[in-house]
C-alpha cells in the first residue's frame, strides 16, 4: 500500500532582508537548473549518452561552485534538488511524451526553488525555520502531522510569497468502498453548465475569466501603452497580475467546494474521457474550454476521491452518451452540438441533452470498471 501525502500551502510574510535571501536562492537554483539542462543536452548531442543525475553532482560540487561562489550563498540542498527536477522533466518527457524540459527565465514574474529537508515549523510561533533565511512569519492556517517532505518556496506574479509543504502522514490509503448503481453518480462536464448530474441536477458555470474579460482587456491596454523597463509600466503589469490571480483563486475555490461535495455525497463518479488538448484547438470554444478548466477539476476529483476511498469510473471519449436514448437506446445520429433537447422518435421519451449524456456515462462507466480501482499512483506506473 502507498502511504499518503497531502501538500498544504501557507502565505508567508519574510522581511526585506529574507526577500533579498530568497531571490537569491531563485537565482542560484534557476542557475543550476538551466546549467544541468545544458549539459544533459550537449552531452547527449556530442555522445548520444545521458549523464546521469550523480555525474552533474560530482560536477556541480567540485567544479561549478568553485568558480561560482555566490552559489554557496545559497543552501546546498536545494541546490541539488534542482538537480532532481531536471532529471524529473526529462522522466516525465521520455514516459509520459509531454513537452521537452524548457530553460527557466529569470524575467517570469513566477519564482520557486525547493527544500528538501533541515526546515523546521512552528504552529505556536506561526513561524516556519528555512535554512540560510531564518525564521519567516507565517500564517499556518492548517495544522497538519506527520513526516516532512520537500518544501516549496515561491512567488506569485503579484509579489506575494508563498511556502507549500509536501506531509507523509504515514497512514495506507485507505481501500476503495463498495458501491452500486444507487450510490454512483455521472457527471457530463461542459460549458453552458459547469457539470451536469445524472440525478438531473445541473452546476452553473460561473465564467469567472468571461466576466472580468471586459476589465482585462483595458487594464491590457494601459501596459502596452507604457514604455518598456518603466516603473509606470511595473504597476500596470501588476494590476493585470491581481486580476489573474483573483480569477485563479476563484476558479480554485468553486472547484475545490464542488468536487468536495460530489466526493462526500457519492460512492462512485463516472465521468467522460475528455481530450481538453484537443478541444482548446476549436477558435470558437478555447476560451470557454480554458475558463472552465475542466483539467483541473477532474484532477481534483481524483485525489480527493484517493484519500477517502471513493472511486473514479470512466468511459471512453468515443462513447455516444448525448444521441444514445437512455430508455430504450435509440441512436439519435442526426443530433447535432446546437440542439439542447430532443425527443426519442422510439419511446417518445423528451431529453434534455445534457442530462440524457450523464445518465448515459452513469450507464456506460458499469463497463469499464477495471480502470476506476487502480489509483492516480498506480495508473501512472
Amino acid at each position: 500500500m502507498y502511504s499518503m501525502l497531502k501538500a498544504y500551502k501557507y502565505r508567508i510574510y519574510p522581511s526585506k532582508k529574507q526577500k533579498e535571501m530568497i531571490q537569491v536562492h531563485f537565482g542560484a537554483c534557476r542557475f543550476v537548473y538551466n546549467w544541468a539542462l545544458e549539459q544533459k543536452i550537449k552531452t547527449y548531442e556530442q555522445t548520444r549518452k545521458s549523464i546521469s543525475r550523480f555525474d552533474l553532482q560530482h560536477i556541480l560540487v567540485h567544479e561549478v561552485k568553485p568558480s561560482n561562489k555566490w552559489l554557496k550563498e545559497a543552501n546546498s540542498q536545494a541546490l541539488l534538488a534542482s538537480l532532481v527536477n531536471v532529471e524529473s522533466a526529462f522522466t516525465k518527457f521520455f514516459r509520459e511524451k509531454s513537452g521537452f524540459p524548457k530553460f527557466k527565465s529569470k524575467k517570469n514574474p513566477v519564482q520557486s526553488y525547493q527544500m528538501p529537508q533541515h526546515y523546521a515549523v512552528d504552529f505556536e510561533k506561526q513561524i516556519i525555520k528555512l535554512p540560510k533565511i531564518g525564521e519567516v512569519k507565517t500564517i499556518l492556517h492548517r495544522r497538519f502531522e506527520g513526516k516532512l517532505k520537500t518544501a516549496t518556496i515561491s512567488r506569485s506574479s503579484t509579489g506575494k510569497y508563498y511556502i507549500s509543504i509536501l506531509v507523509d502522514n504515514e497512514k495506507d490509503i485507505p481501500e476503495k468502498q463498495n458501491f452500486s448503481e444507487s450510490t454512483t453518480i455521472g457527471i457530463d462536464a461542459g460549458i453552458k453548465d459547469f457539470a451536469v448530474l445524472s440525478n438531473g441536477e445541473k452546476v452553473e458555470n460561473p465564467k469567472y475569466l468571461e466576466n472580468s474579460l471586459k476589465r482585462m482587456k483595458a487594464l491590457q491596454k494601459r501596459v502596452s501603452r507604457k514604455v518598456k523597463g518603466s516603473k509606470n509600466r511595473n504597476k500596470a503589469r501588476q494590476h493585470l497580475s491581481k486580476i489573474h490571480e483573483t480569477i485563479s483563486n476563484q476558479r480554485n475555490n468553486f472547484q475545490h467546494q464542488l468536487s468536495f461535495r460530489l466526493i462526500s455525497e457519492n460512492q462512485a463518479i463516472a465521468l467522460e474521457t475528455l481530450n481538453v488538448k484537443g478541444m482548446v484547438k476549436n477558435h470558437c470554444l478555447a476560451q470557454s474550454i480554458s475558463d472552465a478548466s475542466l483539467s483541473s477539476f477532474v484532477t481534483k476529483l481524483e485525489y480527493k476521491a484517493e484519500w477517502l476511498g471513493k472511486t473514479i469510473l470512466r468511459i471512453g471519449r468515443f462513447e455516444p452518451s448525448s444521441k444514445l436514448c437512455n430508455v430504450c437506446g435509440h441512436h439519435n445520429s442526426n443530433l447535432t452540438l446546437d440542439v439542447r433537447e430532443w425527443t426519442c422518435p422510439d419511446c417518445k421519451t423528451k431529453h434534455d441533452r445534457d442530462i440524457n449524456a450523464a445518465i448515459n456515462i452513469k450507464k456506460f462507466s458499469s463497463r469499464s470498471k477495471s480502470y476506476s480501482y487502480l489509483t492516480p499512483m498506480e495508473r501512472r506506473g
